[in-house]
């Protein structure tokens, strides 16, 4: 994980991301929290990591998603050489 994001006001986002118990409590909180525009973005790259790691090729990837390459490269590059995070929460969340 960047070091830097290990902070007191970071960790306390973290817990209250932990604290949320439904659907509809996340939507109000993200709501609060984020742009549409940044929710969106977060949406797409969930959606782009399920499909890389389902096996889906690059390409395949950028025709089925609306992500530009560069984000796409990005969220390859998290999948590849991260902490494992899109992953993990793919397999907590099943596949939807």
């Amino acid at each position: 994980m960047i070091q830097q994001l290990r902070n007191e006001e970071t960790l306390e986002l973290f817990e209250a991301f932990l604290k949320l118990e439904t659907v509809e409590e996340c939507f109000m909180f993200f709501e609060d929290l984020c742009t549409v525009k940044e929710i969106e973005a977060m949406a797409v790259r969930l959606h782009a990591a399920k499909s890389l790691l389902k096996g889906e090729t690059y390409e395949k990837t950028l025709e089925s998603v609306n992500i530009s390459s560069a984000t796409l490269s990005r969220v390859s590059k998290a999948i590849k050489y991260g902490d494992g995070g899109y992953k993990k929460i793919i397999e907590k969340c099943g596949n939807k």
